[in-house]
């Protein structure tokens, strides 16, 4: 454990990093971050299997569509793809409610179940090719992958220590690469050396198992302290987070941790009152500091979607083939390669980069970069097109080496601190709520990405070159966005975030005028009664 802190503090560089007791650097809460983040994996094996897996021409010829046009073949494979999309949608709008009515683990364990059921869809839908019986499967396993994407983040920033929040919570992200990157070499494994039909039911089959082991491991894990101490459940709050930081319950700074919990409930329940859902939507909405954060995460995960990153996830084979390496067990290989960049990428954004370097600085820099190199692949598109058959040029070469610098980019920006980023700005009482209308954002425009890359492809000019300069310039807007409105919140605790966005200030304008007429202090016995309530004015309504 002492070896964990001094390796920590020789990589993070934060206040807190410096401030904080080293204990709660430890295996535990590790251990805790990485079940949890299963549900990141769940979404990132899909993305890494379907793709691959609609590409091979037995799959094609089982479900019907080998012969078909070109373009018929793009919009068949764009309609598979993009049903597990919207069931992902779907799921954000129920998801909030879930994790504030029966805690954030229940929530992921029914999330792991919902995929479970729709994996086993998908592989029954192989055994006569029933497209019907594909795509139910596809919306359903949509609805625990979507579900889980929103829990995942607010389970793990609840969690975490504010020095390394930013890290742990990149786990997320880091989960779902590796996810991506094992699809891929499963499909190149099953291509080369399974027959059909187990060459495309193993790589749907296999999507089960990382839903499988969030299942498991979230049987074995706490629940949130911070839904606890929502709930007013004060005292298993205290012996979990105690638990988690390997300190006694009365230790100094599990007492503190705790306070600022009961000070930011007290806060939030004094400026608004009540929490039902209506109550939420209007502190969400209403109050300045809480919409200005409500904006920032939905235009975050809109930016996060126009970098392109589904577009090329989803469909690496067909672009690398689009590029010019025609052979199907060529781009197969090419889209492992690029699995293998994002891990790697991702894995030294979350040691050095997320708690040191900040999030704000990350996604300035990686905006730039990512459109740079955007815009080298489409100018190679646009004056050295790849002609099929033929040998790929120099050119083409420097385009496909810039799919893995924007790879690698966007892991070290755009990929994890955006999570980050609408995991941790939220109040407590709306984090969930927040996280919900945030994913729900980035399902939908999801969507629209996984139901019309193939089409720009084919119509966005020679090779798809427009779509890259479209993508690209999208990426120097967002940096603009993010220098202008989006602050820095590393080695800050969650319940600082309040006093970053102005709230604090509101709520102490309004209890000065309450202490005049006898107001007190805000304490834990204070939110317990507030809370109580709560709950009596949410019966009235």
């Amino acid at each position: 454990m002492a070896r964990m802190a001094k390796v920590l503090r020789a990589i993070v560089r934060n206040d807190a990093m410096k401030e904080d007791p080293e204990q709660i650097y430890n295996t535990r809460v590790l251990a805790l971050v990485c079940a949890a983040c299963f549900g990141g994996m769940l979404f990132g094996w899909d993305t890494g299997a379907i793709g691959g897996i609609l590409h091979m021409p037995a799959t094609q010829e089982r479900f019907g569509f080998l012969n078909k046009s070109d373009k018929a073949k793009a919009n068949q494979e764009q309609n598979i793809v993009s049903t597990l999309q919207a069931g992902c949608f779907l799921a954000c709008f129920f998801t909030g409610w879930a994790a504030d009515k029966f805690g954030r683990r229940l929530a992921l364990i029914g999330a792991g179940v919902l995929t479970v059921i729709g994996v086993v869809f998908q592989a029954a839908s192989a055994a006569r090719g029933t497209l019907a019986v594909m795509y139910v499967g596809r919306f359903v396993a949509g609805l625990g992958c979507g579900a889980a994407s929103a829990l995942t983040p607010i389970y793990v920033s609840e969690c975490a220590p504010r020095a390394i929040r930013g890290g742990l919570t990149a786990f997320y992200q880091l989960f779902n690469v590796f996810g991506i990157m094992v699809a891929f070499w499963v499909n190149y494994g099953c291509l080369l050396h399974v027959p059909a039909p187990a060459r495309y039911v193993i790589p749907l089959s296999l999507q089960s198992l990382p839903a499988i082991l969030l299942i498991v491991g979230m049987f074995l894990c706490p629940e949130s302290p911070r839904w606890l101490a929502k709930e007013d459940n004060w005292e298993e709050a205290t012996s979990t987070l105690a638990r988690l930081r390997d300190l006694p319950p009365t230790d100094e700074y599990v007492q503190a941790e705790i306070q600022e919990m009961a000070d930011q409930l007290e806060i939030e329940r004094r400026l608004t009152g009540g929490s039902s859902a209506m109550a939420l939507f209007r502190e969400m909405f209403l109050i300045p500091g809480n919409r200005k954060r409500a904006i920032i995460s939905i235009v975050l995960m809109i930016c996060q979607q126009l970098t392109g990153v589904n577009a090329i996830n989803y469909y690496a084979p067909q672009l690398f083939a689009n590029l010019g390496m025609d052979a199907t067990d060529s781009s197969l290989f090419a889209t492992g390669i690029y699995g293998v960049v994002k891990v790697a990428s991702c894995s030294v954004f979350l040691l050095f980069v997320a708690d040191s370097l900040g999030r704000r600085r990350s996604l300035i820099a990686t905006a730039g970069s990512q459109g740079i190199v955007l815009f080298i692949i489409g100018i190679y598109g646009r004056v050295q097109p790849p002609i099929k058959g033929e040998p790929v040029t120099a050119f083409g070469y420097v385009a496909i080496t810039c799919i893995y610098l924007w790879a690698a980019s966007f892991q070290f920006g755009w990929g994890p601190a955006c999570w980050i980023l609408v995991s941790e700005i939220p109040t407590a009482r709306l984090r969930a709520l927040n996280v919900s209308i945030a994913a729900a954002t980035q399902w939908l425009f999801n969507f629209v990405a996984a139901r019309t890359v193939l089409t720009m492809q084919s119509t966005m000019g020679k090779a798809g070159y427009g779509m890259y300069f479209m993508f690209g310039s999208f990426c120097f807007l967002m940096g603009l966005f993010v220098y202008f409105f989006v602050p820095e919140t590393k080695g800050l605790s969650l319940e600082k975030m309040d006093e970053l966005f102005g709230v604090t200030e509101a709520f102490h304008r309004k209890f000065d005028g309450d202490s005049e007429n006898g107001g007190n202090a805000p304490t834990i016995n204070s939110v317990h009664e507030v809370h109580a309530a709560d709950k009596d004015i949410d019966k009235k309504e």
